[in-house]
């Protein structure tokens, strides 16, 4: 094996480790990263994403979305898809897949006839009628339409143009029933272990855990529940199988006998790997997305609580028997203050423990920023917010996110009702924003902003110059940092505050591959 193939093996499994799978390809051989012997920043070259199923309520209007930013060095060519998950197959040997279509690796100018995007009926498939999204160019989302119960899971690849900052989003809004409101999550990778605290098996609460498999083979995965007092005893929370290219819904109630209101919930995968997201239903305050916390870690950021949030309540779980007094600090507008009353918050060891901070915002752009002291106790975290007061409230979660280390993109954006919250808590930092174009027309616009360090900005984000449709904003970090943001949508409905808050991780749309004689040097050592 040559030195560039050693060296291309190791980039490619780092990235994997963390986007579920990946590839890159070799630098120029005349390239200046190559005669210099510096690491070549590349685009990621194929990546991968899943959608759950959005919703069991015949009363669901969800639109799906699919966007990937142009990316300076990426190859001209290229296919991102995204395909019921039931209707996933290993492409044949003719490199197509067993529907008839391209196969992962297909380009984008090879379309059906009949192609035509736009929503409602935006690449439907022919055969099952199930909806499927297919990118036609970077830079322009495109969407998809599906109404009631029956809008299936997707799971997609993306190659070439479109693979480095893929990304794909999920709306529904329910308007009555258990669990209305407006719920958003981004579709995600597949990974071997989540995290979710804040999740429910209250009566009160419908909480699902959704399990998504891309793979040809079955996975197997395991459900841990850990409540206020410890874990719980599960019934069947171990060994579930998740067929191959499938959706599997798991109700939590279902795991356990005992009830709680606060519930860490910790997937693991013994054999393959999956998606996973929670999906948290109320009786009373709607529902929303629970997506995974960030890795554990002794110092977490939860971006861009609502600054009319009238209920704010931190779910925390820390493994293993050291017990944590985590500092809190809000970002606000004007830096860093301690809520009065809530300094610090203890967490045991192996016990999930929440507390009610109120109306934390009172009026003003917030996020949380939660330490341990010297960083020696791993915690993972999330905020549970309410808006609207009475019997017109509605609820979403925001958990602790991963900053956005060079580009992130939030999708299903309107000229009305999207704020984008960033924070900077550790030093000053400038962000570009650019609005892509609309999903039915309009021109890109970038705007660059300061964010001083400390503090939490809702920002007057660019839009579109005669915008038609949705569009997506994509935030890079220019200079200092870290940055962490992110996106709400909201509307109003019969006097209720429909809203959803997705935080924006990194891409990871662009991956440093290190010089072929570096890596031969390490290796012979």
């Amino acid at each position: 094996m040559n030195r560039t193939t050693l060296s291309l093996i190791a980039g490619a499994t780092a990235l994997a480790a963390v986007t579920g799978f990946a590839a890159v390809s070799a630098p120029d051989p005349g390239s200046a990263e190559q005669r210099t012997g510096a690491a070549a920043t590349l685009p990621v070259e194929r990546t991968g994403l899943l959608c759950p199923r959005p919703s069991t309520s015949d009363l669901a209007e969800t639109t799906y979305t699919s966007f990937a930013p142009v990316t300076e060095g990426a190859d001209g060519k290229g296919t991102a898809v995204l395909r019921a998950a039931a209707q996933q197959s290993a492409p044949d040997d003719d490199g197509t897949s067993e529907d008839g279509k391209d196969g992962e690796n297909g380009s984008a100018d090879e379309k059906d006839d009949g192609d035509e995007k736009g929503e409602k009926d935006a690449a439907k498939d022919d055969t099952a009628g199930k909806p499927v999204l297919r990118l036609q160019e970077p830079g322009k989302p495109v969407t998809a339409e599906a109404d009631g119960a029956d809008a299936p899971a997707l799971v997609g690849t993306a190659d070439g143009r479109f693979a480095s900052g893929w990304t794909a989003q999920q709306t529904t809004e329910v308007a009555a029933g258990t669990g209305r409101g407006l719920q958003g999550v981004a579709c995600s990778a597949a990974d071997t272990q989540f995290w979710f605290p804040g999740a429910s098996t209250d009566d009160s609460r419908t909480d699902y855990i959704h399990l998504t498999n891309p793979d040809d083979s079955a996975a197997v995965v395991d459900i841990e529940l850990y409540g206020k007092d410890g874990e719980l005893e599960t019934t069947v929370g171990e060994g579930i199988t998740v067929k191959p290219r499938s959706a599997e819904p798991v109700l939590l109630s279902t795991l356990t006998a005992e009830k709680q209101t606060d519930v860490t919930v910790h997937v693991v995968v013994r054999s393959g790997r999956v998606g996973a997201a929670v999906q948290a239903l109320d009786d009373e305050t709607g529902g929303d997305w629970l997506p995974a916390s960030a890795d554990p870690s002794g110092r977490l950021v939860l971006p861009g609580i609502p600054k009319d949030a009238t209920a704010v309540r931190l779910v925390a779980f820390t493994s293993g028997d050291a017990d944590v007094d985590l500092k809190v600090r809000l970002a606000s507008p004007s830096g860093l203050i301690t809520p009065a009353g809530n300094e610090t918050l203890h967490v045991k060891g192996g016990m999930t423990a929440a507390f009610d901070l109120g109306d934390l915002t009172r009026g003003e752009a917030g996020s949380l920023v939660l330490t341990a002291p010297d960083g020696s106790v791993p915690v993972v975290a999330a905020v549970r917010v309410l808006r609207g007061e009475g019997g017109k409230q509605e609820s979403a979660f925001i958990p602790a996110a991963r900053p956005v280390e060079t580009r992130a993109t939030a999708l299903d954006n309107t000229a009305e009702g999207t704020t984008l919250s960033v924070t900077a808590p550790e030093g000053d930092a400038e962000i570009k924003v650019t609005a892509s174009a609309g999903t039915k027309g309009g021109t890109p616009q970038t705007k660059t902003y300061s964010i001083k360090s400390g503090t939490t900005q809702d920002i007057e984000a660019p839009v579109p110059a005669g915008l038609k449709g949705s569009y997506a904003l994509t935030v890079e970090t220019r200079a200092g940092g870290p940055v962490y943001a992110s996106r709400t949508l909201a509307s109003t409905e019969g006097g209720v505050p429909f809203f959803t808050v997705q935080p924006l991780p990194d891409d990871r749309g662009m991956v440093a591959v290190p010089d072929a004689s570096e890596n031969l040097s390490v290796l012979q050592r």
